[in-house]
């Protein structure tokens, strides 16, 4: 067998950063203290921006029609492609209208909800083809 020396040590180092990744590290510790400057000003500003709801007399439009033609919200949802749940926010003001949405709750119940005519039933006029 071949002899060997257990006395001899190898030690293996990893190399330490090199000048441009200590940069790039510090430059990186500077720019989260200026997000933390910013968070209070994002903060302040947040708070009074928000999202329009629908109006509560959209909602009762919705609650009317849909009584009128003897559906529940379950039925009206199915209708239209929707969850119940949706319905029941545009009914009590909570959802944020979208255009799609309600072009549908407004041609399974129809009656208008969007513009000055809230209310008033859909004019059926001749269909594009």
């Amino acid at each position: 067998m071949a002899e060997s020396d257990w006395d001899t040590v190898t030690v293996l180092r990893k190399k330490g950063p090199t000048a441009a990744q200590a940069k790039s590290k510090q430059a990186g510790q500077n720019k989260q203290h200026s997000i933390t400057k910013n968070t209070a000003k994002l903060d302040r500003e947040t708070e009074e921006l928000h999202h329009d709801r629908v109006t509560l007399e959209v909602g009762k439009v919705i609650q009317q029609g849909r009584q009128s033609k003897g559906l529940t919200q379950k039925d009206l949802a199915t209708k239209i492609n929707e969850k119940p749940q949706v319905i029941a926010d545009y009914e009590s003001g909570r959802a944020i209208p979208n255009n799609q949405v309600l072009g549908k709750i407004e041609r399974a119940i129809g009656l208008k909800l969007r513009g000055k005519d809230i209310g008033k039933p859909i004019e059926k006029g001749p269909k594009a083809k």
